[in-house]
């Protein structure tokens, strides 16, 4: 992303870090001749950007939100590090237009507390103020066709691994197993890692399906889909939650979608309530800017390339979020899938709540480390210092309020307020989780690998033959 100031607005977005020199990846970036648009993709170039860097940069943004899948290769990502900067005016105008008035405000504020100029600051705040905010998701690309597309792959029927991690939630699990009864794919079976006190192996008996189940006495999420993985020899790995619920052609749109756009990574969406209207920017194809484990399918091979899920986020959170990561840094394709919906129900027991917060930003005790250690320890090791420090930052700022309130810029500001009230406890937190996740860089080992299958073995020989 060549504009800086979305460091205010989306200091984690994961486009805003570059991936390994060498790799093609997933893009937001548009140039005429060296990335341009996709055919049918609406967007207009906006004139009120004074810079052609951030006219381009716009149209780039523009097309990645209605779901445009632009692949940038070395040639165009060495074009693209060469341009200049977008000037300051351009920088506060992009933020108007896609965040509105308080963000760049708090921008503005941000920039003057950092010691810049703030007489430029305040005429480039002032002459970008006219911009009207908008909406980026209206107009996305027409995709009607994957509607008759004939999938092969779904017409072959690869064995795919449902991966269950569980604790405590058998009422709810019983719902889950009762909607992988009636999917319409039908070669897949369920590996399930049962964490549950007491452990109820009766539980699984009578149910329609080829259930594996795994007993694991430890509470330990990661360690548990990894032990799942490495128990199946299935091609096609989807990771599901215990308290979720899908309909019957989940695992088909799952499939449907690795084939259509030939990518490694299904990111199916999730929803928190029945019933629920989509939200806009789930409603349609495009690049995955997440990876949520409890409803995505992933090919196998990518475990055997780039390791399985890190361990040293057990008990903690943004254990997929890491992996979402590596697999983008490594130039992995990964889609988010608005037909392979899940309600996530996010009941109040058993679980991640039963081993700690589920929200990397609100800590249960008062003197807990803030934010959790695994997300510090995640931004350190694969952002640049200054994203770092602007998504912990931010986070912080805006976590003083109760999560359900995220949404409302009120409390919001109220929590901005309270920021400034609690500095001294914050402080405190902040170092007890940077200490506890340097401690987690040092013990940074690497992941392991998953062994490869024989397919998957003659697969690389046939690679290194040619």
């Amino acid at each position: 992303m060549q504009f800086s100031f979305i460091k205010y607005t989306q200091p984690g977005w994961l486009f805003n870090i570059q991936p390994l020199k060498a790799t093609p990846f997933s893009s937001c970036y548009y140039h005429p001749e060296y990335l341009p648009l996709q055919e049918d993709v609406q967007v207009e170039q906006d004139d009120s950007f004074e810079t052609i860097t951030a006219k381009y940069a716009d149209v780039g943004y523009q097309a990645w939100n209605k779901g445009q899948l632009t692949w940038c290769n070395s040639e165009a990502r060495a074009f693209f590090e060469k341009m200049p900067k977008p000037g300051l005016k351009d920088e506060y105008t992009f933020v108007y237009k896609y965040w509105g008035k308080p963000w760049a405000t708090y921008a503005l504020f941000s920039r003057i507390i950092s010691l810049n100029n703030p007489f430029k600051e305040i005429n480039a705040y002032t002459k970008a103020s006219s911009k009207k905010r908008i909406n980026p998701y209206t107009n996305p690309l027409d995709r009607s066709d994957y509607h008759i597309y004939h999938s092969n792959l779904v017409e072959e029927a690869p064995l795919v691994a449902v991966i269950i991690p569980t604790l405590n939630r058998y009422l709810y699990l019983k719902d889950v197993l009762e909607d992988l009864e009636k999917q319409d794919y039908r070669n897949f079976q369920v590996i399930i890692v049962d964490q549950s006190t007491p452990f109820n192996e009766d539980f699984y008996k009578g149910f329609n399906l080829n259930i594996k189940v795994i007993y694991q006495k430890e509470r330990l999420l990661w360690t548990a889909r990894n032990n799942a993985i490495k128990a199946t020899k299935a091609e096609y790995l989807l990771f599901f939650d215990d308290d979720s619920r899908v309909k019957p052609d989940w695992i088909s749109h799952h499939l449907k979608c690795l084939d259509y756009f030939n990518c490694d990574i299904s990111a199916g969406v999730s929803l928190a309530k029945v019933g629920m209207k989509i939200p806009a920017n789930y409603s349609y194809f495009r690049w995955a800017d997440q990876f949520d484990s409890g409803n995505a399918m992933v090919k196998r091979n990518l475990f055997s390339t780039i390791g399985l899920f890190d361990e040293q986020y057990n008990k903690q959170r943004m254990g997929d979020g890491e992996f979402g990561t590596r697999a983008y840094l490594n130039g992995y394709r990964s889609i988010s899938n608005p037909y392979a919906a899940r309600v996530h129900l996010k009941v109040s027991d058993g679980g991640l709540r039963e081993m700690g917060s589920w929200d990397g930003f609100r800590p249960k005790k008062w003197f807990a480390p803030k934010p959790i250690p695994s997300v510090v320890f995640l931004y350190k090791k694969y952002y640049p210092e200054h994203l770092y420090r602007a998504v912990i930052l931010l986070g912080i700022m805006l976590s003083n309020v109760s999560y359900k309130n995220k949404g409302n810029n009120k409390m919001l500001a109220l929590s901005i307020v309270l920021t400034v009230f609690k500095s001294p406890l914050l402080l405190i937190q902040f170092l007890r989780a940077r200490n506890i996740a340097n401690e987690m860089l040092r013990k940074d080992n690497g992941i392991k690998l998953l062994p490869k299958t024989a397919n998957e073995e003659a697969l690389t020989l046939k690679g290194q033959e040619r």
